[in-house]
């Protein structure tokens, strides 16, 4: 059964796209045919998942900006649940289906004007989905299609591998302080274990939105590609990835990142505690409400 609000997974005749399908033909023995796309959908999660190569993509697709909600954390963790579970999938590639942006982060709503069980519930979610892809044993590769402030850079960070699209437009960051809102500690410690200690604490105080040359220059992504190359150079580099044992690379990875895993875990209701007095709070709530009435002016 499907959690309420969320559809059930469903079966959808849905082909991947051309420059992904070359790029995955080339990897085969000669010979042998790629096999079909096994395809589900929901909402606003789209995956495919190619058996042959044991690749899945999962694509974000809850316009206008792919942003956070409670109801995409649910569908994001389900649908990465399923791939987990597929014995035939080995490596996901998280990738945008709404132009120009990856994911906008957090959504805004979410935070302002609820009740202390819906903060609490909501920010179990966001836990959950951080929980899940840092700590997934299969190979993560985040193709950043477009721009990806605060949660959508949290989500690229957890991945083992970033491909951003080289435009002077898209910036990514964890922008929080921007909006009067600290990063949780699990937050910097992913970014602090990306860029190090130094380009972490002088951009998460200034709640920087780095653009993509800038981006890569200090390792927040690691490299950048045309658009239009975007899609078949991920394929390409989860094939690098995919080539070593599955056991080596796992083990290798729960070495590294276990330490910052367990210290969410073992303090998972703190923060939930902490989230909930902090965004409670008259002074983050009137912050919050300012910036959402700035997004509606700038939409007007």
């Amino acid at each position: 059964l499907s959690p309420p609000g969320v559809l059930p997974l469903c079966c959808q005749p849905l082909a991947w796209g051309r420059a992904a399908q070359q790029s995955l033909r080339a990897l085969q023995p000669p010979g042998l045919q790629l096999a079909p796309c096994r395809a589900f959908s929901n909402n606003r999660i789209l995956v495919e998942l190619d058996e042959s190569s044991g690749v899945a993509m999962m694509k974000f697709k809850s316009p206008p900006v792919n942003s956070l909600s409670l109801d995409f954390l649910t569908e994001f963790c389900i649908s990465l649940e399923k791939l987990e579970n597929d014995r035939a999938c080995r490596g996901v590639i998280f990738t945008s289906n709404v132009p120009k942006i990856f994911s906008s982060g957090l959504d805004i709503t979410e935070m302002c004007g609820k009740s202390t069980e819906h903060y609490a519930e909501f920010w179990r979610a966001v836990q959950e989905m951080w929980l899940r892809v840092y700590g997934s044993s299969m190979v993560t590769i985040a193709a950043v299609n477009g721009s990806s402030p605060a949660g959508g850079c949290l989500v690229a960070l957890s991945c083992d591998y970033r491909i951003m699209v080289e435009n002077p437009k898209f910036s990514i960051g964890l922008n929080e302080a921007q909006l009067g809102i600290v990063a949780p500690f699990w937050f910097k410690d992913t970014f602090v274990n990306v860029v190090g200690h130094r380009v972490a604490e002088r951009s998460l105080q200034l709640g920087s939105l780095h653009p993509a040359a800038e981006a890569h220059k200090i390792g927040l992504v690691d490299e950048l590609v045309p658009e239009e190359k975007l899609q078949e150079r991920a394929v390409a580099v989860m094939a690098q990835w995919l080539a070593l044992p599955d056991h080596a690379r796992q083990l290798t990875k729960s070495m590294m990142r276990k330490a910052v895993l367990d210290r969410l875990v073992a303090h998972r209701e703190e923060d939930i505690q902490n989230f909930i007095s902090f965004i409670s709070k008259e002074s983050i709530q009137k912050s919050l409400r300012m910036y959402m009435e700035m997004l509606k002016k700038k939409k007007s």
